[in-house]
């Protein structure tokens, strides 16, 4: 089908609107999410309104790529759109009518509505890079996929802008519509015209593939095994550790479902993934690299901001901002890499240079220490935002340029695929390991102060459980009352035992135990007063103990993670050295390997 430019350009643009609103959608709700649980209630669900939404947009990811391969990308293109409007919509309205019928309340109305639009999400991702494929020929493709990528870091650094500004200024657009609400409802309008532009610009595009009733078993199968791995591995390992019956279970249900499905691959004449594609060195070889890509980044990404604001004192707030220089890095570097690519037309120099700059990245923050500065931290972050740049639209690339156009879809959509995976099996193992890492540094620095706080960790991350200087200021004050208490009763023995718990020596407690045992009601008051006194003033010194003692274990614990992302690193490089490179071919037909 011959195109003009400029349907091809306005297509471009309705394509980049529907997979901004999908990538802005993965950032913009977590600053609005504290006034929800305000509205709705349900703080203990909180973390399912992001897990519906990632497993969602994860497990439709390849079903959409078979989609895509049968049927014409335009009409997946705007069923994608359409389901992911609709749930927008209806997450904006979640709680406004009350308990309703089988969903029940407002939150779990949310997370509902929130698994509807990953479904959307899902085919947004996907259709994105399977449309430019139909629209450019490999030659030219990589400036246009870099683009692609570009718009995953921008939105990454206005979605939380534009979440907590609609959160805490839109509340008057409409009366009576909270401004939360405007965080799903922006995404209509934007969407209407992303809508417009595949609806009116967009040609049909039709399949390359044969059109085949679709296996619904093994459709039935790969979500079934999906849903539940994928949910695992997001679960709080503190409620569910990896060990309990419940994660113990899904995993196992889930990989037996998985199983079945490659058994039921293997004998289907239309399958959803065609295994085949493994044997193809280009394919095989680029989805393994982008596996560990997605785990590195992801990782890597997600435990930065407890560094910021645990070890360098950043605010949660400003956190989010801290991350822009690695989003720009993200885009400049998908941006440079493409066009490099499409006017030099190889690929593979270019994914090993970008590949050994992350690397560089990962091992500068892994040897951070609690006196590092914000500025280096900064330019750490803009140096892997660079190296990950590339990876987005290359792999991509190489992979299409090497596939039969047959199988386009489904070869685009496993390099999402696995992308995705990588990252939530990465960030769930690696959280893992920081909550180890944390607890022991905790036992070894705020032991002595009385005060280990548990540790708590799943798919969004980890934290310390509780504020821990409120932790070590409340046992200091309780500490207080109980040798006041001590003191005015005349328990010399029990005076002894707290001065000496506090790291007063065996000698100084006794005498002081000794005048208490001494001393009249009157006497025993005056020198409560002065004991409680003395410790008050010695209470700001153990404070600035408690600090340095949280800098230094959560340093440790987060460039001890650091050191496991710089292997993975190192994996997706070597895994890349085997990526053989395709001259790009300038024109649509099938890829000379498979030819």
């Amino acid at each position: 089908m011959t195109l003009s430019r400029r349907d091809r350009i306005y297509t471009f643009a309705g394509i980049l609107l529907a997979l901004f609103l999908g990538a802005i959608d993965q950032t913009i709700v977590a600053t609005a999410l504290p006034r929800v649980v305000e509205d709705l209630g349900g703080l203990e669900r909180y973390a399912w309104v992001f897990t519906a939404y990632l497993v969602a947009s994860t497990v439709l990811v390849p079903i959409y790529g078979k989609l895509a391969d049968m049927y014409s990308r335009k009409v997946i293109t705007l069923m994608a759109v359409g389901v992911f409007l609709t749930g927008s919509f209806l997450c904006g309205i979640a709680g406004e009518f009350g308990r309703l019928p089988l969903l029940g309340d407002g939150m779990n109305q949310l997370i509902v509505f929130r698994a509807l639009q990953g479904l959307g999400a899902a085919g947004l991702f996907s259709m994105a890079f399977i449309v430019i494929a139909d629209l450019f020929p490999p030659a030219e493709r990589g400036r246009y996929q870099g683009v692609v990528s570009a718009v995953f870091g921008i939105a990454s650094v206005l979605g939380p802008l534009l979440g907590g500004f609609l959160t805490d200024h839109a509340t008057g657009f409409i009366p009576g519509v909270a401004g939360w609400r405007w965080v799903f409802y922006v995404n209509l309008p934007f969407g209407a015209l992303a809508v417009w532009f595949i609806a009116t610009r967009m040609p049909p595009l039709p399949p390359r593939g044969e059109r085949r009733r679709l296996d619904v078993l093994a459709v039935a199968l790969l979500v079934g095994g999906l849903v539940p791995v994928v949910t695992a591995l997001q679960l709080d390992r503190s409620d569910y550790p990896w060990g309990s019956p419940v994660t113990l279970g899904m995993l196992g249900g889930g990989v037996t479902l998985l199983a079945l499905f490659v058994w039921r691959s293997l004998g289907s004449d239309n399958p959803i993934l065609d295994l085949g594609l493994f044997r193809n060195r280009v394919f095989r070889s680029s989805v393994s690299a982008v596996l560990f890509h997605g785990a590195a980044f992801l990782s890597m990404a997600a435990f930065l901001p407890l560094f910021l604001v645990n070890v360098l004192g950043v605010s949660a707030t400003r956190s989010g901002l801290a991350l822009i220089p690695l989003s720009l890095g993200v885009v400049f570097g998908s941006l440079i890499s493409g066009q490099v690519v499409s006017r030099i037309g190889r690929y593979r120099a270019i994914m090993l240079v970008g590949t050994t700059i992350l690397v560089c990245g990962v091992f500068l923050l892994s040897r951070m220490t609690p006196d590092v500065t914000i500025g280096r931290v900064t330019l750490y972050m803009v140096i892997v935002g660079l190296g990950i740049g590339p990876s987005g639209p290359l792999y991509t690339l190489a992979v299409q340029n090497a596939v039969d156009v047959r199988r386009m879809g489904q070869a685009t959509s496993a390099t999402q695929f696995f992308r995705q995976i990588g990252g939530a099996v990465g960030t769930a193992v690696l959280g893992t390991v920081l909550a180890t890492s944390l607890a022991a540094g905790f036992a070894e620095h705020l032991g002595g102060f009385g005060v280990v706080p548990e540790v708590a960790t799943s798919g969004e991350g980890v934290s310390a459980a509780g504020n821990v200087t409120a932790q070590v200021e409340a046992a200091l004050a309780s500490a207080r009352a109980r040798l006041r208490q001590a003191v005015e009763d005349g328990d010399g023995t029990a005076v002894a035992g707290l001065l000496t718990a506090g790291g007063l020596s065996a000698d100084e407690a006794e005498s002081l135990a000794a005048q208490v045992d001494a001393s009249t009601a009157t006497e025993r008051q005056a020198l409560a007063d002065r004991l409680d006194a003395e410790l008050a003033e010695r209470a700001g010194d153990v404070l600035a103990g408690v600090t340095a003692g949280i800098r230094a274990t959560f340093a440790e614990a987060i460039t001890n993670v650091y050191t496991y992302v710089l292997g993975i690193a190192l994996a997706a490089l070597a895994l890349t050295t085997f990526i053989p490179v395709l001259p790009l071919r300038r024109t649509f037909e099938t890829a000379p390997a498979e030819a």
